[in-house]
């Protein structure tokens, strides 16, 4: 059993269309200067676990600059996905609603290309932000609405977005198309063998065009890239080469240390385009880590329990770094207790914007400041077919099947022993929190009715909602 004390010890290209300038010329009282609302970039990986990265304790994988980014910034170690699954997890960092509250609630497969859709009225970051002046972007993998649907980044908020779509064809690193807003954009290189048009590099590159073109105005950059999550592809193996590993070993771990490399160029272009004094780059991950050579071979999810799809701590706790030179404290360490739902009030606050709805975040602003008037969650709540789970302060509660799990985690990180007879009280709180923070979603009963391609299976039909 490692415990929290003993853990912290050890880890002391495509050119953009015309359609990316969209909406990027500055509207009328935006400013400009060195007081202007900061940037925000938000980058996610897909299926890294908590122990992927050097700064988290990583031994075999090398991700120098996220390391460097942690040292110039703050490392937290207590923060939380919105879920142990892409879609969900997605759903609650976009809508700043946990899994109790928000639409989407776990992973469904369409007959068609793409995912069930967040409904028109859903309030996402990139509308608040966009409302406030912001120039956005989503580049990477969206997975909360199939094309031309009201789930359409295109229709969140986001000015501009390319990527896939679908988180489905997103298991291909080397796709047959990606999306340009709602052009598919077919990848010529990838047609015949070998491929050639390794889709990351063409996320990164499109990135860094996008800050470019509107780095005199105030932006907000939604970066989720696929790595590492399957398929193990890269172009090359670079320095892991000659390890004495499987070739899927090799492959990850050059995964990884290739999307570091591309951290490492966003950082370098914002110095390059004066603008990192004024921007905040944060760094996480979509869930834990997957199964596997991820989890066995890398152990990514280092001390903590199980991987993604699970709500133990190993498939809900995730890496999340902050950098912004001058504001957040270089090196800094946070213990503060956090997820995805407090992204929308954070970046809200930070750009001066108003809230329409509200949500289930809590503002980390004052956390990234180094300020004394951090509010705390009463709890963090999730839900899954896989069952429910709740933090409360430094109790952890998981129901899997029948009988509700507790976990001291102040001394049992690994939440090996479950001591919910010695705290029935506990228990009790926990129930009660299972009541209050369900609210029934229309996704357990939504189907898809639009056109059917060719030899596709008909849509299943509809089921009662019914609480996990």
């Amino acid at each position: 059993m490692l415990n929290r004390r003993e853990f912290l010890k050890r880890t002391a290209s495509l050119a953009a269309g015309a359609s990316l300038l969209a909406g990027a010329r500055r509207p009328a009282g935006a400013a400009a200067g060195p007081d202007a609302k900061p940037n925000i970039i938000y980058i996610l990986a897909d299926d890294l676990g908590y122990a992927h990265l050097g700064c988290y304790g990583q031994k075999d994988i090398r991700t120098p600059h996220l390391d460097r980014m942690a040292a110039e910034g703050m490392r937290f170690t207590d923060h939380y996905a919105g879920s142990a699954l892409c879609a969900p997890s997605r759903c609650v960092l976009l809508t700043g609603l946990h899994t109790g509250h928000c639409f989407v609630r776990n992973n469904k497969p369409l007959p068609v290309e793409g995912n069930v859709p967040i409904p028109a009225d859903s309030q996402t970051i990139a509308k608040v932000l966009k409302a406030a002046g912001y120039a956005t972007a989503c580049i990477g993998k969206w997975g909360l609405g199939y094309p031309g649907s009201e789930g359409d980044p295109t229709r969140q908020g986001f000015d501009h977005f390319f990527g896939y779509n679908c988180q489905r064809q997103a298991h291909t690193y080397y796709p047959p198309h990606l999306w340009r807003n709602r052009e598919k954009v077919i990848l010529k290189g990838n047609v015949g063998t070998p491929k050639t048009d390794y889709s990351h590099d063409l996320l990164t590159a499109e990135a860094l065009t996008f800050l470019r073109s509107v780095h005199k105005r105030p932006f907000f950059l939604y970066l989720p890239y696929t790595i590492p999550h399957a398929a193990f592809q890269v172009p090359e193996q670079g320095i892991y080469a000659g390890k004495p590993w499987t070739n899927t070993q090799k492959n990850i771990a050059a995964m990884i240390s290739r999307m570091d490399r591309d951290v490492g160029r966003v950082l370098a272009l914002l110095a390059e385009l004066g603008v990192e004094k004024r921007t905040l780059v944060i760094f996480a991950s979509d869930n834990g880590s997957a199964g596997g050579d991820l989890a066995r071979k890398f152990k990514g999810s280092g001390p903590l329990r199980a991987q993604k799809g699970s709500l133990y701590e190993g498939g809900i706790r995730v890496p999340l770094i902050a950098r912004w030179p001058g504001k957040v404290a270089p090196g800094s360490l946070s213990r503060h207790v956090s997820a995805f739902q407090d992204m929308m009030p954070t970046f809200a606050e930070l750009a001066g914007a108003a809230l329409a709805k509200p949500t289930d975040g809590i503002s980390m602003v004052p956390t990234l400041l180094g300020r004394g008037d951090q509010k705390q969650h009463p709890y963090l709540y999730w839900e899954l077919k896989a069952g429910r789970a709740v933090r409360m302060g430094n109790w952890k509660a998981v129901r899997a099947k029948r009988d509700i799990e507790l976990y001291d985690l102040r001394d049992d990180l690994s939440e090996s022993t479950d001591v919910a007879a010695n705290h029935p009280d506990v228990v009790k709180r926990v129930r009660t929190i299972f009541d209050e923070a369900h609210t029934d979603s229309a996704f357990a009963t939504w189907t898809y009715t639009g056109p059917m391609p060719a030899g596709a299976s008909k849509p299943p039909k509809k089921r009662k909602s019914r609480k996990p």
